[in-house]
């Protein structure tokens, strides 16, 4: 369960490094841009919540 949130956290954190690549080359509406952001927030939360619950 540790491994999942970890990994749900750290696509939190690429999801916009992505996103900024994409919008950059031109390839991303400023509205699809907003919904990867939110995406990433939420991946990231759920992946903190998930992490937290873990047993030791």
């Amino acid at each position: 369960m540790r491994a999942i949130g970890r990994f749900g956290q750290l696509l939190g954190l690429g999801i916009p490094v992505f996103a900024v690549v994409l919008q950059l080359g031109g390839k991303l509406r400023p509205s699809q841009m907003l919904v990867m952001l939110v995406a990433a927030v939420c991946c990231f939360w759920i992946g903190r919540i998930l992490e937290g619950f873990a047993r030791p």
